[in-house]
């Protein structure tokens, strides 16, 4: 470099700046690290996961509103809640996940089959399934959504701080489902309700069959 003078000097010192590697780098990528390489993978199947999981959940949400079978209906609302609590456990939310499955899918969505089953004597509803005013509703759910849409795109979503969550949080939370000082209120009145729905069902089918 000293023999070829002063501007064959400049020019190897723009050959090898920080913008050129840049570009060279761009082109000729570097082999990753089979660690970094997994961890890739992991992150898209896990994102592909999501993505399904979500149009399945849409989908089948949509489907149950727009069914004539209420059967079907319920049984695509099924679908709806175990994909949500897929999702819940995509987020690390395993708790959130066996609850919706227990509760929703297990207790909830499984009553409203009976109940349908027992209170009507016609699975499918034969009449419009649109009303004279569904162009209104149509413009309203797209503002909404419209709405929503602006609201998260102005939000900033920085990474807050999480705090340890203890290991005994689930026992602090079954404890105060049953304490006295706790949830044990709403919690019996709830568990009331659904038998008491459930017992209405059975009435009105007897009633029915007996006239």
């Amino acid at each position: 470099m000293r023999r070829c003078g002063p501007a064959a000097a400049r020019w190897w010192r723009s050959l090898v700046s920080t913008p050129w590697r840049g570009r060279l780098a761009l082109r000729w990528p570097r082999t990753r690290p089979k660690r970094l390489r997994k961890r890739s993978r992991s992150m898209t199947a896990m994102q592909i996961i999501f993505l399904l999981t979500a149009v399945v959940t849409l989908f089948s949400a949509l489907r149950v509103v727009t069914t004539p079978n209420m059967i079907h209906a319920a049984l695509w609302l099924v679908t709806t809640l175990v994909g949500v609590a897929v999702l819940y456990v995509l987020l690390s939310a395993s708790f959130l996940a066996v609850a919706q499955v227990v509760i929703y899918v297990g207790a909830i969505a499984i009553l409203m089959m009976f109940v349908i089953m027992l209170t009507r004597r016609e699975m499918r509803d034969h009449g419009p399934q649109t009303g004279k005013q569904w162009p209104w509703a149509a413009v309203l759910a797209v503002l909404l959504f419209g709405g929503l849409v602006w609201m998260v795109q102005s939000m900033s979503l920085a990474a807050a701080p999480v705090a340890e969550v203890p290991q005994t949080a689930i026992a602090d939370l079954g404890k105060a489902l049953v304490s006295p000082g706790g949830f044990v209120i709403p919690f019996e009145v709830a568990s009331v309700l659904l038998l008491a729905a459930l017992i209405g069902a059975v009435y009105v089918a007897w009633t029915r069959r007996h006239s």
